[in-house]
């Protein structure tokens, strides 16, 4: 963990913002953004279980990063061993909703293969890299370096992998910003950091789509899907542009349709780091869902990164019962929405 504190509500905005930003997505994950604007006018509460907040791979994963590198001081190897065990212990309660991709290579880890990255361009390491950020806030360097073996236990692409970075380093960007500095609108400061954050990314396509999303070029109509250029920079577009406003930004990501809930994850870590925790709607903080991944429980992982004290241990009893009592949820969902409407 890093020496430098960090104040507590904006490590906790990352966390608390991911789980926002997932639950708010998750009801409308691959559908078109014609739909989402037809089927949901307003993202302004939580809309799979009438009013409960549920999370998925995106928040989970993130707290299992942040945890794992929490726990290891800064000792590269060590942090991999501990994210990989969890990523094997997590596989074993049979998540619903994850990519074929950290599916793979969660078999792999099993079977005890050390190699276990796929050569994937998707988003799933990207999606849950802002733990990184609130594990190791200040120091540059060492976050880099485990950031690229956190990201390759699962991916291996250099977009994959780059991504993964960015996300990182512009929600730890988030974390330690002073505020815009006096006459200079939140957009433009938002877009510097930014613009400090592409220089971890070389692959062309890549840093390609964050500058068009850094410039405000980037078109509404670009596609948000699992891969990690659209995902990224669909994300980075809407903080850039609408991060002022928490709701506004998250609602503007959803609605570009995709993968809804991992793009708005993103976003919403880096806008919890911005504004901080305090800043989040409350009403969709305390709608969480209790126990695993919940609010008392990303609080506490935020409390161990500002501290150093030991962080929470994962509920993974609490975590197989949500994810079991959900499954009829989930495919009850999937096939409501094969009704037109």
């Amino acid at each position: 963990m890093d020496a430098t504190p960090v104040a507590l509500d904006r490590l906790a905005g990352v966390l608390l913002g991911t789980a926002v930003g997932d639950a708010l997505g998750l009801p409308y994950e691959g559908l078109s953004a014609r739909t989402i604007l037809r089927r949901a006018p307003a993202l302004d509460r939580y809309h799979l279980i009438g009013s409960l907040g549920v999370v998925s791979d995106d928040t989970q994963l993130t707290a299992l990063l942040a945890v794992s590198a929490l726990r290891a001081h800064g000792d590269v190897g060590l942090a991999r061993r501990y994210f990989r065990r969890a990523l094997g212990g997590w596989l074993c309660t049979l998540p619903w909703g994850l990519g074929m991709a950290t599916l793979k290579a969660g078999a792999l880890v099993l079977l005890g293969v050390e190699r276990s990255g796929r050569r994937s361009a998707g988003n799933g390491a990207a999606m849950r890299a802002a733990g990184l950020a609130v594990a190791m806030p200040t120091n540059r360097a060492a976050r880099l370096a485990m950031g690229v073996a956190m990201a390759e236990v699962t991916h291996t692409d250099a977009r994959g992998v780059e991504g993964a970075l960015f996300v990182a380093e512009l929600a730890a960007g988030c974390l330690t910003h002073v505020g815009p500095e006096a006459g200079t609108p939140g957009r433009e400061a938002r877009r510097r950091l930014a613009t400090d954050a592409l220089a971890v990314v070389r692959a062309v396509d890549l840093r390609a789509a964050l500058t068009d999303a850094i410039d405000g070029t980037r078109s509404t109509d670009a596609p948000a899907t699992g891969f990690v250029v659209d995902s990224v920079a669909t994300a980075l577009a809407c903080f850039v542009e609408e991060g002022d406003d928490v709701l506004a930004a998250l609602g503007a990501c959803i609605r570009r349709g995709g993968d809804t809930d991992s793009n708005a994850a993103i976003l919403g870590g880096w806008l919890g780091g911005w504004h901080g925790a305090a800043a989040l709607p409350p009403q969709l903080i305390a709608s969480l869902q209790p126990g695993a991944w919940g609010e008392a429980h990303l609080r506490a992982i935020a409390r161990a990164a500002a501290t150093g004290a030991p962080p929470p241990r994962t509920p993974w009893l609490t975590s197989a019962l949500w994810t079991w009592l959900l499954y009829p949820v989930i495919i009850a969902h999937g096939f409501v929405r094969l009704v037109p409407h």
